[in-house]
């Protein structure tokens, strides 16, 4: 199911018992699309979450922890100087639609009380948020400036009237009003009723076609479902999750009802947004990576290319020595000459000269081309390795960056920073650095597992802080994380679980069978010069396991 007007008004219902009245303390804006307000109600702090994202444009309450920029967007500004402090009287929908409209007071330098709405707009990418003065109507700020060319209907910079979207004459399905239009499919229902979803009509047409044959009784048993029941997430046999205001008939898969609509949606969106969010806070990182890869991609075609060429070293040797031997048949001033290969049987060779050159000089002329060209398969090897050593460190940095968090990609950008691809800015060389910590699990007899989140913490976990009789894993030849077992007898089913989360954290999440080595601590070793996160091991086991988010969350603490 979508986010529709269904859902928004049962956010809504649980938005006015928690927070309504509550006071605004704190403001940020961890992404560009989204605002974490912090309201104090009820002598508790709730997180509010206000999401103009283009796909994923929700209101929530969550627990989720998110991290703020180190600048606040200009917008957060405005909105911390305008509300911060203030008191939301008021939370309301606009007639069933996905249009939400905080009303808060708030008191303006004078001290005088003032009246603001803030309002969201859930339409998809035309998403937006909005804070508008409640005596003039007029927009203080919004989220999203969009500019004339592109929405003709409506201004939504500062200073204009604030106009609601364009609005369809459709019926509200949480207001008694008597129908009995004959209803011939799910999109009729759709047509007639604001914020149905599809799912909620196709519910709605199932009550019509089986037990309430006027529409209006249909809409109000569902309204009725929607105000006893409790939201529900539904997984299909093939993993693909939706969640419904309550448990409806029509969706098959196994059913999870939830107590609160705001913690379903934490779960839903948890790993769906968190990709997203990584593309948005990590863009730049990613470009950079898939830059250098271009560019080794395209120096190992010419290296290769050159490592073929040289291929015909050997040739130039053998014309040199050939031609040692025959000094004597060679005439002075010839272009060519067929002298007794002795390395083939004394078959004839065709070997080229510079007639101006004695038969010696063009012997060593072939040898230096043979020392030449053999020097440079030296080289060329050199320059190949390093460039694949290269390749392989940005692939890991890459999957470490699809793997992480948001707020644990600060540490990626450092590495990235020593490692020379990104430029240090001066002005944050004095300031503080939250140092994050490695994921914490623990396997179901109680043993503690640790997982390096980035290359610089895989080294610190691996060769500093585990014992030399603890377990390493890590998903066979492929980038990953590396896992210690802080145990120096791990049980089976610690093992197999610790290799679990070890092909989770790997590139082959999502993949079936991940072959996973462990091995003791002492038998992992670092080369000297190798690049953060590159280690080598010897004496491994492996172990062929299928990575769960779901088995992985149970063991994480």
């Amino acid at each position: 199911m979508s986010y529709d007007g269904i859902f928004t008004h049962i956010i809504v219902n649980e938005l006015k018992e928690k927070i309504e009245n509550g006071r605004i303390s704190k403001i940020y804006q961890p992404f560009p699309h989204e605002l974490l307000l912090t309201v104090r109600a009820n002598r508790k702090n709730q997180k509010l979450l206000l999401s103009a994202h283009p796909s994923y444009a929700r209101i929530q309450l969550t627990e989720e922890g998110l991290s703020n920029p180190d600048q606040a967007p200009n917008f957060c500004m405005f909105l911390r100087k305008n509300i911060e402090g203030a008191l939301i009287e008021e939370i309301s929908q606009y007639h069933n639609d996905r249009i939400v409209i905080f009303k808060i007071l708030r008191f303006d330098e004078l001290g005088d009380r003032k009246h603001v709405n803030l309002v969201i707009e859930l339409m998809g990418r035309h998403s937006n948020i909005f804070l508008v003065d409640n005596e003039t109507n007029k927009i203080m700020d919004s989220l999203k400036h969009v500019p004339a060319y592109q929405n003709s209907y409506r201004s939504t910079y500062p200073g204009a009237d604030y106009v609601l979207p364009p609005h369809q004459d459709r019926l509200n399905p949480f207001e008694p009003i008597q129908v009995e239009d004959t209803i011939e499919s799910a999109k009729d229902i759709q047509s007639r009723y604001q914020g149905i979803g599809r799912d909620s009509s196709e519910e709605i047409f199932h009550y019509y076609q089986t037990s309430h044959p006027v529409i209006s009784d249909a809409v109000a048993h569902f309204v009725r479902a929607v105000q006893s029941g409790k939201p529900t997430l539904f997984t299909s046999n093939k993993g693909k999750e939706s969640f419904t205001p309550y448990h409806f008939e029509t969706i098959e898969g196994e059913a999870r009802e939830w107590d609160s609509p705001s913690a379903l949606l934490d779960h839903y969106y948890q790993h769906k947004a968190s990709r997203d969010r990584i593309q948005q806070v990590a863009s730049d990182l990613l470009r950079i990576i898939q830059t250098d890869l271009q560019k080794n991609k395209k120096k190992l075609e010419k290296l290769e290319d050159s490592l073929k060429r040289s291929e015909s070293a050997d040739d130039y040797r053998i014309k040199g020595e050939v031609l040692t031997a025959y000094l004597h048949q060679v005439e002075k001033g010839s272009k060519q000459v067929s002298l007794p290969n002795f390395y083939q049987d004394d078959e004839e060779l065709v070997i080229d000269l510079d007639p101006s050159l004695t038969a010696s000089q063009n012997a060593q002329k072939y040898f230096s081309r043979y020392h030449k060209l053999t020097t440079s398969v030296k080289y060329v090897n050199e320059q190949i390795e390093k460039t694949k050593e290269e390749n392989d460190y940005l692939d890991s940095i890459e999957t470490q960056i699809n793997l992480s968090d948001p707020q644990d990609l600060e540490d990626i950008r450092d590495e990235l920073k020593e490692s020379g691809y990104l430029k240090s800015k001066r002005s944050q060389k004095n300031k503080k650095k939250k140092v994050s910590k490695p994921h914490k699990f623990q396997s179901t007899d109680g043993t503690s597992i640790l997982v390096g989140k980035n290359n610089t913490q895989n080294d610190e976990l691996t060769l500093k802080k585990a014992r030399n009789n603890h377990f390493w894993l890590h998903a066979k030849d492929i980038p990953g994380s590396h896992v210690i077992v802080e145990s120096s007898a791990p049980s089976e089913e610690t093992l197999l679980e610790a290799a679990t989360i070890a092909a989770y954290y790997s590139k082959y999440q999502q993949s079936a069978n991940v072959p996973v080595d462990y091995v003791e601590v002492k038998h992992v070793k670092k080369p000297n010069g190798a690049k953060p996160g590159f280690v080598i091991y010897t004496n491994q086991t492996t172990l062929f396991v299928t990575p769960s988010k779901e088995f992985v969350d149970q063991l994480r603490q």
